[in-house]
């Protein structure tokens, strides 16, 4: 523990890490979730960075059944490679890192970076996916779920 884990995607991780620096540097804290991500869309534009903002992923109850429960909806996925979400709360907690690998498994990106806008300084956390995906839990609480797709599934869930 505490060793560092050298990727393939350090450098655009840091680059991502930079751009949520300089735009916390010149917002502060405070300021709503939502202004945090345009504010990020707008470095990432400057950095030459591709990045497609809230995309929704398929989430289904077993692969083998493929129903159709729900979608896991990442604020950015970043030169699609890297899943990013923002959050603007006092602090980070192990449910917004479990929602961070929920998205990595799901999508299949290498590394995810938790970005929390929130405090006095930015803070990051980088996250890699787990060892044994087989195992992951699908984590309702950031599952969204549309009103038609509710409706279908009455009874089922």
């Amino acid at each position: 523990m505490g060793e560092k884990i050298i990727t393939p995607y350090d450098e655009i991780t840091y680059e991502i890490i930079g751009c949520a620096i300089k735009l916390h540097r010149e917002l502060g804290p405070g300021h709503r979730e939502n202004i945090d991500q345009k504010g990020l869309e707008a470095s990432s534009e400057e950095a030459h960075l591709s990045y497609e903002p809230q995309k929704m992923y398929e989430v289904y109850d077993d692969p083998l059944t493929a129903h159709l429960i729900g979608f896991y909806i990442p604020d950015f996925v970043i030169e699609p490679k890297i899943i990013v979400e923002i959050k603007a709360l006092n602090g980070l907690d192990n449910s917004h890192v479990a929602q961070v690998i929920g998205y990595l498994v799901i999508t299949g990106c290498p590394v995810g970076l938790l970005l929390n806008f929130g405090e006095r300084s930015l803070r990051y956390k980088r996250i890699l996916p787990p060892s044994n995906v087989v195992e992951h839990q699908i984590n309702h609480q950031w599952l969204f779920v549309p009103d038609w797709l509710r409706d279908q599934n009455k009874g089922l869930l």
